[in-house]
C-alpha cells in the first residue's frame, strides 16, 4: 500500500471499479489496476487474461463487484485503503468495531489479505460492547483463519486456567477486604455462583471436583473462625454503629457460602459450628441494642439455610442438637417476624423490612416443621406446648398447626400401630 497514484485520478486510471447492490446503488470508482492486482486477489483474478468476463468501458477494463447494502460503504473504504499506508489506514478508515468489522468482510469478499489483516490485528486489540461482540460472533466465523485471532479473548479456556481463576477468585470472595473492596468482593461472589450454575450452558466446573471442594471447604471454614473470632471479641467500648457494619458483612458471607457449600454437598462443618455458636450468635446482635433489624433479617437468612438443611435431612444431626437448635432460634425467628409484621401493619416503608422475601419466611416455616416432626415424640410435645402457650402474635408464625395435628393423631394411635414391636423388642434386649 502507500500508492504513488490516487484513486478517482481519471488521468492515470485504466481500470473502472463499479460496485452494485441488489437494491440498485451503483457506483463507479477510477482505480489503477497495479494497485489493485498488488492488493486483491479478488481484482488480480479478474484483470487476468483468463478472466472472461472482464468488460471494456470507456477505453478501461471494468470490474463488477456485487455486495449486500450493508457492506457498500465498506467496500468503498476498503478500495482506498489499498491507496494509503497503514498508519493512515488505521487513523483515517477504521472509527470504532463496527466499521472495523465492516471492512473485514469488504477486505475478504474482495480477497486483500493484507487489509483483512489488519482489521483482524485491530479488532482482537480493541474493547467490544456487548452488541459488537455479538455482532462479531455472526460475522467473523465465516472469515476463515483469521476468526482464530479475532476471537481469542473468548475461546475456552483450559481446565487448569480454569481452576486457578476459581480458587483465586473463592478465597477473594470469602475474605474480609477493606470496605472499598466490597463491590468487587459482591461481584466475584455472583460470578462464583454463575460459574457452577447450568443453566443453557455447562457449569464452567464440575462440583464433583475434590480439589475445588477441598479449597471451598477451606476458605468456608476460615471465614466461620473469622466470625467466631468477632463474635467472641465484640465489646461495649468499641462503636455500635461498627460493629453493626461488620455483623452484617460477615451474615452475607456466611449466607452466600452456605449456599455455595450446599451445591457441593459440603454444608455439614458449617452447619455444626453454626449450631454451636448460636447462643454467642444471638448475644452479640443483641448487644447492639439498637437499630438491629437490618442485622436481624440478614442474621434470618443464614438461620434459614441452616434449619432447611437440618430440617430436610442435608445434615444429619442428633436429636437433641437438634431440638437445642430449635429452642435457640424459635424464639428468635417469633420476635423478628412479629416487629416485620407490625412495620408492615403499620406501612412502614423502612428498607430494611424488605431485604426478606416472602419466600424465605415460607422455607423457614417449612423447615421448622419438618424438624419438629422428626424429633422424638416427648421432645415434640414439649416444643408443641411452648409454641400453645405463647402470645396470640406469635402463635401465627411459626404455624405449627401441622405438627400439632401430627403429634396429637400420632400419640393417639402409638400403642395399637407399635404395640407389635413389644414381643420383637423382648427378644433383642
Amino acid at each position: 500500500m502507500n500508492s504513488p497514484y490516487k484513486m478517482g485520478d481519471r488521468a492515470t486510471s485504466d481500470v473502472v471499479v463499479r460496485i452494485r447492490t441488489e437494491d440498485g446503488r451503483d457506483d463507479r470508482f477510477y482505480c489503477h489496476s497495479r494497485v489493485l492486482i498488488e492488493n486483491s486477489k479478488y481484482f488480480a483474478d479478474r484483470l487476468s487474461d483468463d478472466w472472461p468476463t472482464c468488460q471494456i468501458l470507456d477505453s478501461r477494463y471494468c470490474v463488477e463487484v456485487f455486495c449486500d447494502e450493508l457492506d457498500f460503504d465498506h467496500h468503498i473504504n476498503t478500495l482506498r485503503i489499498l491507496y494509503e499506508s497503514m498508519e493512515s489506514a488505521f487513523s483515517e478508515a477504521f472509527h470504532g468495531v463496527r466499521n472495523a468489522l465492516g471492512i473485514l468482510r469488504a477486505a475478504t469478499h474482495l480477497e486483500c489479505r493484507d487489509v483483512a489483516r489488519m482489521c483482524a490485528d485491530y479488532l482482537e486489540a480493541v474493547p467490544w460492547e456487548e452488541t459488537e461482540e455479538e455482532e462479531i460472533l455472526k460475522t467473523v466465523p465465516s472469515l476463515g483463519s483469521l476468526s482464530e485471532v479475532v476471537l481469542a479473548r473468548m475461546q475456552p479456556v483450559d481446565p487448569e486456567s480454569v481452576h486457578n481463576m476459581f480458587v483465586s477468585t473463592v478465597r477473594f470472595a470469602m475474605s474480609s477486604p477493606p470496605p472499598s473492596m466490597q463491590d468487587a468482593k459482591i461481584s466475584a461472589q455472583e460470578q462464583l455462583e454463575y460459574m457452577l450454575t447450568e443453566d443453557d450452558d455447562a457449569p464452567l466446573l464440575m462440583v464433583e471436583d475434590n480439589m475445588i471442594k477441598r479449597k471451598v471447604m477451606e476458605c468456608a471454614k476460615d471465614l466461620f473462625l473469622r466470625f467466631e473470632n468477632f463474635v467472641e471479641s465484640i465489646s461495649e467500648t468499641v462503636p455500635e454503629a461498627d460493629l453493626r457494619v461488620v455483623m452484617e458483612r460477615f451474615l452475607s458471607d456466611l449466607s452466600w457460602a452456605c449456599q455455595i457449600l450446599g451445591k457441593f454437598e459440603a454444608v455439614k462443618d458449617f452447619i455444626c459450628g453454626w449450631v454451636g455458636v448460636s447462643d454467642d450468635v444471638i448475644e452479640a446482635v443483641e448487644r447492639l441494642r439498637s437499630d438491629t433489624l437490618e442485622t436481624e433479617l440478614k442474621l434470618i437468612e443464614v438461620v434459614a439455610k441452616v434449619l432447611e438443611a437440618i430440617g430436610y435431612g442435608h445434615v444429619i444431626l442428633p436429636a437433641p442438637e437438634r431440638l437445642r437448635t430449635l429452642k435457640v432460634w424459635l424464639p428468635f425467628v417469633r420476635k423478628i417476624k412479629v416487629q416485620v409484621e407490625y412495620l408492615d401493619h403499620e406501612q412502614d416503608s423502612s428498607t430494611a423490612v424488605k431485604l426478606v422475601d416472602v419466600e424465605v419466611w415460607q422455607g423457614l416455616e417449612a423447615s421448622i416443621i419438618a424438624i419438629v416432626l422428626a424429633l422424638p415424640s416427648s421432645d415434640q410435645a414439649e416444643v408443641l406446648a411452648e409454641w400453645l402457650k405463647s402470645g396470640e402474635p406469635e402463635i401465627r408464625y411459626p404455624d405449627l398447626t401441622e405438627a400439632f395435628e401430627m403429634w396429637c393423631y400420632r400419640s393417639k394411635v402409638a400403642r395399637r400401630r407399635l404395640g407389635s414391636l413389644a414381643g420383637t423388642n423382648s427378644l433383642t434386649e
